[in-house]
């Protein structure tokens, strides 16, 4: 497997936020973690991606190595870990290329970052239409565009996306889904929390759900949108 996530547990001082879950995802796989606000899905990815210390006795592997012996950002330049995180968090004083070029920090495949940055052009087209302009400028749908353009290009094998369909009107919505779907095809794994749960189950393989810190149901995407408890509690069923 890709990522191993064993005993997992995560504290804020004296609030447990994670309370030891156990997942995995295999390469190429599009997988969802879905659940309430709140409910430790982005704290999950934090903690994958270093940006918070998880607790003693937490066990998290990529491709068989341990990541709690890595810092955030040798996450990203030596294991290919991208974190989408929610709120876009773009460069808003530089331009979409700039932005794209930033991520690009630790590469030293010249003629592949060219040919990324033409994929992600045609892949998000109003990016390209917008290349010399200001991020800060951009709606909140090209903005989310960039966002997922940007993490594309750090040179990663696995995607961590965070809420990417949060503030997006229905048809953005799709058209996100949709260019995670070729991303995905174009041989990235991807790891997506998400709170539309329908939207989320529809376009991945797996999935996981989260309630309190604790993994409650896990199995194929399919299965879960038709598991009852599932409909009731995160479909509107």
């Amino acid at each position: 497997m890709q990522l191993n996530v064993e005993n997992l547990r995560v504290s804020y001082g004296n609030i447990k936020a994670l309370h030891g879950i156990n997942f995995n995802v295999e390469a190429g796989e599009l997988v969802t973690i879905i659940g309430a606000n709140g409910a430790g899905k982005s704290t999950t990815l934090r903690a994958i991606s270093r940006m918070i210390p998880s607790s003693p006795g937490s066990v998290l592997e990529f491709e068989g190595k341990d990541l709690l012996k890595y810092s955030t950002d040798k996450v990203v330049s030596k294991l290919g870990i991208c974190h989408v995180p929610e709120g876009r968090r773009i460069f808003g004083n530089l331009t979409v290329t700039e932005n794209l070029a930033l991520a690009c920090f630790a590469r030293k495949d010249t003629d592949q970052i060219g040919k990324d940055k033409k994929w992600v052009f045609n892949l998000f087209q109003r990016l390209e239409e917008r290349k010399d302009q200001l991020a800060g400028t951009l709606s909140g749908g090209e903005q989310q565009m960039l966002a997922v353009g940007r993490g594309y290009m750090s040179g990663r094998k696995i995607m961590l996306l965070d809420e990417p369909s949060m503030g997006l009107a229905p048809l953005l919505m799709l058209e996100m889904f949709d260019a995670l779907k070729e991303i995905n095809k174009s041989g990235t794994t991807i790891l997506l929390v998400e709170q539309n749960a329908r939207l989320a189950l529809k376009f991945a393989k797996r999935g996981y759900v989260i309630e309190n810190g604790s993994l409650i149901l896990e199995g194929p995407a399919d299965e879960l949108l038709n598991n009852p408890d599932v409909k009731k509690a995160y479909l509107g069923a």
